[in-house]
């Protein structure tokens, strides 16, 4: 059997059980544990399925993402170890670019007492705390505003990006893995795709409840950053595969 055909057998697999071990693979496909365990990292890194401790299951799919208040709790404790990891990091008199989201909100708290940042951003929750508490510079993208998420999204915020030069971009993620960063909402894709583009160093900004999850739109591949940091509870494996990356993976908290 080919390999192609056992991914097929294994993807079958799984979305009848959801869970299924890597035993019981061995024994249906008849092939060693070795060769399942690399069909399945395979399927891993295509955002396929989701190894768990003795087998695999279905990776999680989201399909519409929380809007800016509920995420506003979640996680909260692992966003401020991100954010005050990456504070650390931004040099003096930088231009940096905070793209919307709770974790890029935990950044912007950070920054409040410096004065020597130019921050462009298409978050309005960010652009309101920076204006009102710090002495930072800032450029709001403008474009079309989402609601849910206060910010502004599609092609003019993108426009407004890539009349830019940017040192670093702090982006988010709705969900992310191996193959990269994932979205719902198709008019996050070229605020994302600009804000790569247009900087010379890219930073992933996202908490581990997050990884080996997908959403229909695939924004960036992870092989367009440089450093990805997320918290110390990313699982085993999640380490394991993104420790092999051209990138730095940093673990905050």
């Amino acid at each position: 059997m080919i390999p192609v055909e056992r991914h097929q057998q294994i993807l079958a697999l799984v979305a009848e059980r959801g869970v299924v071990s890597i035993a019981e693979l061995t024994e249906r496909l008849g092939v060693s544990h070795m060769t399942i365990r690399r069909d399945v990292q395979k399927l891993e890194e295509q955002g396929a399925v989701l190894s768990v401790s003795g087998g695999v299951r279905s990776a999680d799919r989201l399909a519409a993402e929380p809007s800016h208040l509920a995420k506003t709790s979640m996680y909260s404790s692992e966003k401020m170890a991100i954010g005050q990891f990456a504070a650390r990091h931004i040099p003096r008199n930088s231009c940096i670019y905070l793209d919307a989201g709770t974790t890029t909100l935990a950044l912007a708290r950070e920054l409040v007492e410096r004065d020597d940042l130019l921050v462009v951003t298409n978050d309005f929750v960010i652009a309101r705390l920076l204006m009102e508490s710090s002495g930072c510079k800032l450029i709001h993208t403008g474009g079309t505003v989402c609601r849910e998420n206060r910010s502004s999204v599609g092609e003019a915020a993108a426009r407004s990006l890539r009349m830019l030069a940017i040192d670093i971009a702090f982006i988010s993620a709705s969900c992310w893995g191996p193959r990269g960063l994932f979205t719902p909402d198709e008019d996050k894709v070229p605020v994302k795709l600009a804000a790569s583009d247009v900087s010379s160093k890219r930073v992933l900004l996202s908490d581990s409840s997050k990884y080996n999850k997908i959403a229909t739109h695939l924004a960036l591949p992870l092989e367009r950053f440089d450093t990805l940091v997320t918290d110390t509870e990313l699982s085993k494996a999640g380490r394991e595969t993104l420790s092999a990356g051209s990138w730095e993976l940093v673990l905050a908290g």
